[in-house]
């Protein structure tokens, strides 16, 4: 099978920002916060805003914050968070888990440790919408890991009846866990969307270009995406999303 892919950004684990406030560390794939990088790769990809990387030692977090008009998606990878905001919802987000919130006309929320000597690991990602000032929503899946073995596992889409978490954006989110030199495709769900994806460990292979734990490559303008695992057990985070805003 062949697919073709001509337009690529490729953002390396080394070279993202970085926040660091001893009791929280991020790096940060686009600009945010503190960080501006100046390069205009790094404002965003598409709808994706923001894809930041977090450590957050035991006990500690963010108290009330406010967010509005932005798909706030987390994913842990090691630990667990508990979540409370201002639509009464008080929850634990675990690896495995999933967690979503519209935030829409406007929402608080705040996002602790649960654990007071294991850190946490996360990924945190925010999406452009393509409705604002909704009403405000949260949802929470749990999946099976073992679904994603050799595949690519939808843990996102803008259907409240597929599987995983929905959004108010045409974007599709997968996980694969793939052996070394399993080959796994990404069709592209939408015409005119773009696709990111980032390498949670391990070493994968796309357009000929190898990617490392941490990496990210953005493409665009191509029906797909073919992704070949270079070593045991390599963790992938594909993202679908709209590149015209």
């Amino acid at each position: 099978m062949v697919i073709s892919v001509k337009n690529f950004v490729i953002h390396k684990a080394n070279n993202r920002g970085l926040s660091d406030y001893l009791w929280f560390q991020a790096r940060h794939t686009f600009n945010f916060g503190h960080y501006n990088s100046n390069d205009p790769d790094k404002v965003r990809f598409g709808s994706l805003r923001v894809l930041n990387d977090g450590i957050v030692q035991g006990g500690k977090g963010f108290g009330a914050h406010p967010h509005e008009n932005m798909e706030i998606i987390t994913i842990p990878l090691e630990g667990a968070i508990e979540h409370k905001d201002s639509m009464g919802n008080t929850s634990i987000i675990k690896k495995g888990d999933v967690q979503v919130m519209s935030a829409g006309t406007g929402v608080m929320h705040s996002e602790y440790n649960i654990s007071k000597v294991d850190t946490l690991k996360l990924l945190q990602i925010w999406i452009y919408p393509d409705k604002k000032n909704v009403k405000p929503r949260y949802q929470q899946v749990a999946l099976v890991a073992e679904d994603r073995k050799n595949k690519l596992q939808q843990i996102l889409s803008p259907s409240y009846t597929d599987e995983g978490v929905w959004i108010y954006q045409r974007a599709w989110f997968f996980m694969g866990i793939l052996d070394a030199g399993r080959k796994v495709v990404h069709r592209m769900k939408k015409n005119g969307n773009g696709v990111y994806v980032f390498v949670i460990r391990g070493s994968v292979s796309i357009a000929d270009q190898k990617l490392d734990t941490r990496d990210g490559i953005g493409i665009w303008n191509t029906e797909g995406i073919i992704l070949t695992s270079n070593i045991q057990e390599t963790e992938v985070l594909v993202m679908e999303v709209p590149m015209n805003m």
